[in-house]
């Protein structure tokens, strides 16, 4: 994947290393007496348990946070100072790798409405060494609300592969089909060469690994053909975040032509003309922000909209309830909607109907759908498409099993909020199946902000690999 995660991580393995600034001062007075300790030795190299112990903030992961709070140190509490860390490029640290994606650097962000507002601020977008702000200014741009859009970001993350010089370890139309472990012994004797002459660090001759894993998949050339390759390695890292699969409810008809599964359909329809003012409904299923950014962009083109969704309005759980007002203005918006405009009682917003504690029965041929409420009461609804966006699931196909044997509950599918890949949380390598290691939303890590402590575990314990002799 060549997600955030991904380009962190290649950033980290390719000898950029992040010291403690000399002369610095970190807000929290113990972090500060740990990093005054060793300033000499790298974060890369120091003990991450140590140095992540007692932290607090936003993210379950302890590694996510020192990185976060080293990077941004007071950001939760509105504050700018600067960062902690200084970066040095030593080549000669450096650990060869491929970064192997579908598309051009930025993952998920290039398939993206480019005009949404994205629900972090600005600068917690951005990656390490290079500022967000900073870039944007550049382009002669302020931050709206201290928010940047998706095209920003994509746009950010494959200036950020150039500017750090990355590129040649990006490939870029690739597709992985299958990861798995085989024999040292069975690659061909060629590609044993090559590996070795590639990466002696790795392959030290009197530790070479008995098993290594067999990735294979293939390249969209520029004509259109398919090239197979297989490549070998000791590590292999999943980064391949989890917008591939989105979700279905699995009732009636929910197949049919005018259900949808993406926000992209309604965009879709909004050009083509297929739903405007006039057309029956357009139904909106799910209470997330994806739902959120539906409703707001049907509301902007006057599309009429029936809200379905199984929460109360009031649920602790729901993520409206979890947002402070001042910076998300627009989803406030949208759960004062929910909250003011039940089909019970009509509120303040034309074309809009809100139906909490609700779910959906069946979608008919005729495009009429069957709904029904707590207490068991069915009612039908004439609309004129449906977009189910109740979530989304990693599509983890290459692996065995589809990674089910990787995950904290190997009974159920991966899920980055309900069932993510049981990593070690100081190095992130995945504890059934060594060598293997999984980044971002696949160990549980959703936001940019904190998916980057995963990178710099995994590299810190890559390179403590590769280092015969660690300090």
């Amino acid at each position: 994947g060549n997600g955030p995660s991904g380009i962190c991580l290649s950033y980290l393995l390719s000898g950029y290393t992040p010291y403690f600034k000399r002369h610095s001062l970190h807000p929290h007075p113990i972090l500060q007496r740990k990093l005054e300790e060793a300033p000499e030795v790298s974060v890369l190299d120091q003990d991450l348990e140590y140095l992540s112990e007692g932290l607090e903030g936003r993210s379950h992961s302890p590694v996510a946070l020192l990185f976060d709070t080293l990077q941004r140190p007071d950001t939760d509490f509105g504050g700018t100072a600067e960062s902690v860390l200084t970066w040095w490029h030593e080549p000669d640290r450096a650990i060869p790798h491929l970064v192997l994606g579908r598309n051009a650097p930025g993952g998920a962000w290039h398939s993206i409405e480019g005009s949404m507002v994205t629900l972090s601020k600005g600068e917690w977008m951005g990656l390490p060494d290079l500022p967000f702000k900073e870039w944007l200014k550049q382009k002669r741009r302020g931050l709206k609300n201290n928010r940047a859009t998706a095209e920003d970001i994509a746009q950010y993350y494959q200036h950020y592969v150039m500017k750090k010089g990355l590129q040649k370890n990006f490939r870029c139309g690739t597709v992985v089909t299958s990861v798995r472990k085989v024999s040292a012994e069975s690659i061909p004797s060629h590609t044993q060469k090559d590996l070795l002459e590639d990466s002696d660090s790795l392959w030290n001759s009197n530790e070479k690994s008995t098993e290594v894993f067999q990735v294979d998949g293939f390249f969209k050339t520029v004509e259109g053909d398919k090239e197979l390759f297989s490549v070998y390695a000791e590590n292999v890292v999943l980064a391949t975040g989890t917008y591939d699969n989105p979700t279905w409810l699995g009732v009636k008809g929910e197949n049919l032509s005018y259900v949808h599964h993406q926000l992209s359909a309604l965009e879709e329809a909004v050009k083509n003309n297929s739903v405007g003012i006039m057309s029956d409904p357009v139904l909106i299923v799910g209470a997330g922000l994806t739902a959120a950014d539906a409703i707001l962009f049907a509301h902007h083109c006057n599309i009429p909209v029936i809200h379905v969704f199984r929460r109360r309005v009031t649920d602790p759980g729901l993520i409206f309830n979890q947002l402070p007002k001042m910076m998300y203005p627009e989803y406030h918006k949208v759960h004062q909607m929910m909250k003011e405009q039940t089909a019970a009682c009509a509120g303040p917003y034309e074309c809009y109907i809100s139906l909490p504690e609700h779910h959906v029965l069946s979608f008919g041929k005729d495009k009429k759908c069957i709904l029904q409420d707590k207490n068991g009461c069915q009612k039908a609804y004439k609309i004129s498409m449906a977009l189910v966006l109740t979530g989304s699931n990693p599509n983890l196909c290459f692996l065995p099993n589809n990674g089910i044997d990787l995950a904290i509950d190997s009974d159920q599918p991966v899920n980055s909020k309900r069932n993510p890949i049981d990593v070690d949380p100081f190095t992130y390598e995945c504890t059934q199946e060594k060598g293997l290691y999984a980044l971002g939303p696949l160990a549980g890590d959703n936001f940019v902000r904190f998916v980057q402590g995963g990178a710099l575990a995994a590299a810190s314990s890559l390179v403590k690999k590769a280092n015969k002799n660690p300090p």
